[in-house]
């Protein structure tokens, strides 16, 4: 089961890239965050998903809010996926698993494969609070993307 709002949001450290760690710790405490989990780079709806959020990126930083992305793939993968998407923000390597786990959003089988993330975005606010939380278990299914602009409007993150 997913983390709910209301949930304290588990604190991770997470390759962007080999040898480049980000730390949930570090994103929190002057500005919200948005942690997007998607199941696999490159596969067609991870691209919109991802390439969308970083056309719109500016969006997301009027409301004085970070953007992370979160997938089991490779530091390696998960570098040229962000650069290929002109992703603007962290897109992390959860390799091993453990914070999809953490966030309950472990998806056990996907097209095959297995463990991989279910589709699930949540907004942390500045206390490292779960503001809001979404998650699907139909990999097609995109973010709803207003909604997370709206928690963030509610959490004041623009003022």
């Amino acid at each position: 089961m997913p983390l709910q709002i209301g949930d304290r949001a588990p604190d991770f450290t997470l390759p962007a890239r080999p040898k480049e760690m980000v730390s949930l710790r570090d994103l929190i405490g002057s500005q919200p965050v948005v942690l997007l989990f998607f199941p696999l780079a490159y596969s067609s709806v991870c691209t919109a998903e991802i390439c969308g959020v970083a056309e719109d990126y500016s969006a997301y930083r009027d409301l004085g809010a970070n953007v992370v992305g979160i997938s089991v793939d490779s530091p390696f993968v998960t570098q040229k996926f962000a650069e290929d998407c002109k992703a603007p923000f962290p897109i992390l390597s959860d390799f091993n698993k453990e914070v999809i786990e953490r966030y309950g959003v472990l998806r056990e089988e996907l097209a095959g494969l297995r463990g991989v993330s279910n589709r699930a975005a949540f907004v942390v606010d500045r206390d490292g609070v779960i503001a809001y939380a979404w998650m699907s278990e139909n990999p097609a299914d995109m973010p709803p993307f207003d909604e997370i602009k709206e928690a963030l409007r509610k959490l004041g993150a623009a003022g």
